[in-house]
């Protein structure tokens, strides 16, 4: 089901013949003219991965999409980091030295919001916080820009897909207007997105990985995006997945994660992905001959 066969047929007897060249600087408009580019982590190249600094900068430079990882705290919070811990962004070590191994969902959100989350980035950032997803909603919606939304880790937080389908809502975030243009949960884990599509059939969703093209039927029925490593695509890949009809009746799209330069960026465009996800967004747009 949900597969134009003839479509699929095609792009899987494609090999690799119908890899390109990454394009010229005067091609890069036409090879990438409709293709979304993602502030990974927001602008994180630049700021403070899942700040609201990050988000800013995101805006500051002009882009439209930022993507971000929810995570739940002790006390049921959803708050916005990468890690499932706080070490590596935070000085949680030196605030709470004897509660190893720092674990997210082992801190309530009032210790949480002790820490400093953007020193280890520069000096500039000293006193960044780690944002509550509710802070990060609004500061997105403040800027008028769109959420490309990660479940993190959800086999650590059971019901989490709950708690977040009812901050959206809450937050406005599940009105017409955003959820057709302006939201897309995404997850490494296809029971998590399933679960996400199941209470909210109408939200666009994304799985977080590479399956095989014989296993993307399976995926068509509750998922809107394969969203897969830069390093594990080819042109033939991609087309196999655009040839999938997903549940809201559009072909399947792919939007690839980390591109940071400009090689990449123009090598992946010629694929003909969806979307590009980055640290460096500005790289992205400029090598995609848009800026």
């Amino acid at each position: 089901m949900y597969v134009r066969a003839a479509a699929a047929t095609t792009a899987a007897l494609v090999g690799t013949a119908a890899l390109v060249l990454p394009a010229t600087s005067a091609q890069a408009a036409d090879v990438g003219g409709g293709t979304v580019v993602v502030a990974h982590r927001g602008a994180s190249g630049y700021a403070p991965e899942n700040t609201l600094a990050a988000v800013d900068k995101a805006a500051s430079l002009g882009v439209d999409w930022v993507e971000n990882d929810v995570q739940r705290t002790k006390d049921g919070v959803l708050v916005v980091m990468h890690d499932t811990n706080l070490k590596r962004t935070t000085n949680v070590e030196q605030v709470f030295p004897k509660r190893a191994p720092w674990n997210i969902r082992d801190f309530t959100s009032a210790e949480i919001a002790k820490l400093d989350a953007g020193s280890w980035k520069s000096a500039t950032y000293a006193g960044t916080r780690v944002p509550t997803l509710q802070q990060y909603l609004r500061r997105v919606d403040a800027h008028g820009q769109k959420l490309l939304m990660e479940i993190k880790s959800p086999e650590l937080y059971p019901g989490i897909e709950a708690d977040v389908v009812r901050l959206l809502g809450k937050e406005r975030w599940l009105d017409r207007s955003h959820v057709k243009n302006r939201l897309i949960v995404q997850s490494f884990s296809a029971d998590s997105i399933r679960a996400v599509h199941h209470r909210r059939p109408d939200v666009k969703t994304g799985f977080l990985g590479t399956p095989r093209v014989s296993q993307l039927h399976t995926y068509a029925s509750f998922t809107d995006q394969i969203n897969p490593s830069n390093t594990t695509i080819s042109r033939t890949y991609v087309a196999a997945v655009q040839a999938f009809t997903g549940p809201h009746g559009r072909p399947l799209e792919v939007q690839t994660w980390t591109v940071n330069d400009a090689a990449t960026a123009r090598r992946v465009a010629h694929y003909g992905v969806d979307g590009i996800i980055s640290n460096y967004p500005d790289v992205v747009e400029k090598a995609l001959g848009r800026s």
